[in-house]
């Protein structure tokens, strides 16, 4: 991938702003204590639950060097909080907590196992030499800057979006000679986030969502908004990028190693076979195993007499995993029944919103409440996610191949297209299809789009 990614931990800072964070929600869930009613502790009408949820992710985007340590610390005061105070949805003090952790270990681990296993399928891929062939076929002026976007989105429909990102980053490294203009790194994000939120194996958060039952099929609309919203952001990307730092042309040499092309789609064809597998013919047992997660390291570790995998990358795998399971569990303690009610409009806002907070507990939080359009939802709180860096998993992989990035003013200004595309893309599945609610566990949505779009976009 051209750089070795770095961790966000950052050794040798200071952890005084962690204490201070944990202060701050300390005395903010004591405050509201005192206001406790028979729902729990509120503060203003907001409950205390998401007031320190919320302080967790401002520490995430704030203190962006000690992701890991203020994701544990956020997770360890909200368990502290809901054992002092709340209780979880599965009764009070440590037995509610070992309950609620009984229900959650299945995702958790599918989550733990999928994130690990394509941090070692990305690396196949790289050392498989494909992406020292793709620039062959990239156009010499600016539109080769956008059919790398159009590649980075077919990539994350089959690859996860952390995957294509790091992938797209590490060829426009390449082809642009090491000078990848910011505005140009926000469409990577957005062309890796918008190419995986249709498919169930292209984003952490519509795996999620399969995991969690909802069919393929329900998610694969989201394509309509994010085709529109790659061709919106795409072409002001690259006339950016090739004013900057114009396309290299193409030198032959590279030679493809199939090995290593056939090892990845054995993973993926694993992973597809044991969730159609569990969540279509036997969902009665797909919330008892993680199932998916324990197939993918199997399919890794079968094909090691084939390919070595790069063992040494799954520390530095596993911190960021850490970090994303930690957001995960806090947000399955959130109490979601009082969340806005599911619609095309709170789906909008959800896009806004995973601009700020990571899009996988937002994401975690709305299969917690149900009632979304699945596709709908795929497409806000993934390509919204890409509006500002830390927004997304990928956006985070890639900043840290370009620290440069991690800045959120530059981001949303040299990135400006991203935000406008986010508007157009929803905006034209919602005229389209309109407001389409499922259920889980691959029902179809409920409603045809005639009946259940709003009238004013019919």
């Amino acid at each position: 991938m051209g750089r070795q990614v770095r961790g966000a931990h950052g050794a040798g800072r200071s952890v005084r702003p962690l204490a201070w964070i944990a202060a701050l929600a300390g005395a903010a869930a004591s405050s509201a204590a005192l206001a406790a009613s028979g729902e729990g502790p509120a503060f203003a009408g907001i409950p205390v639950d998401f007031i320190l949820f919320g302080l967790t992710l401002i520490g995430v985007a704030v203190f962006h060097h000690r992701t890991l340590e203020v994701a544990l610390t956020g997770l360890a005061v909200i368990t502290a909080y809901k054992l002092a105070f709340t209780g979880f949805k599965t009764g009070a003090g440590l037995a509610g907590l070992a309950a609620h952790m009984g229900h959650e270990w299945v995702l958790l681990t599918n989550l733990l196992c999928l994130l690990l296993g394509f941090a070692l399928l990305s690396k196949h891929f790289e050392d498989s030499k494909v992406p020292a062939v793709l620039p062959r076929y990239l156009p010499s002026d600016w539109k080769g800057a956008f059919v790398l976007l159009v590649m980075i989105f077919v990539l994350s429909s089959f690859l996860d979006n952390i995957a294509a990102a790091l992938i797209g980053g590490a060829m426009a490294h390449t082809v642009f000679r090491g000078k990848v203009h910011i505005g140009y790194l926000a469409a990577i994000v957005a062309a890796s986030n918008a190419g995986g939120s249709g498919s169930v194996v292209g984003d952490t958060t519509t795996t999620m969502m399969w995991i969690s039952g909802v069919s393929p099929i329900a998610v694969l609309h989201a394509y309509v908004a994010a085709t529109v919203a790659l061709v919106v952001c795409g072409i002001p990307a690259a006339l950016q990028q090739h004013q900057y730092s114009p396309i290299m042309k193409y030198e032959p040499g590279a030679q493809v190693d199939w090995a290593r092309v056939g090892i990845i789609g054995f993973i993926l064809v694993t992973a597809i076979a044991a969730n159609v597998y569990v969540n279509v013919l036997h969902a009665d047992i797909a919330d008892r195993f993680p199932f998916i997660g324990a197939a993918v390291c199997l399919a890794v570790l079968v094909s090691v007499p084939v390919r070595k995998p790069e063992w040494s990358l799954l520390p530095e795998a596993t911190k960021g995993t850490i970090f994303l399971l930690s957001l995960v569990t806090s947000a399955s303690m959130m109490p979601v029944e009082k969340l806005p009610a599911a619609s095309w409009q709170s789906a909008m806002g959800l896009g806004f919103v995973s601009a700020v907070f990571d899009n996988i507990p937002l994401t975690a939080l709305a299969l917690k409440q149900g009632g979304f359009d699945w596709g709908m939802l795929a497409y806000t709180v993934g390509f919204g996610g890409s509006m500002i860096w830390f927004g997304s998993s990928a956006g985070v992989a890639l900043s840290n191949m370009y620290p440069e990035a991690k800045n959120a003013g530059r981001w949303l200004f040299h990135g400006w297209h991203v935000s406008v595309a986010y508007v157009i893309g929803f905006f034209a599945l919602l005229m389209i299809l309109g407001w389409q609610p499922g259920e889980k566990r691959g029902s179809q949505p409920v409603g045809t789009p005639a009946a259940t779009a709003p009238a004013a976009v019919r």
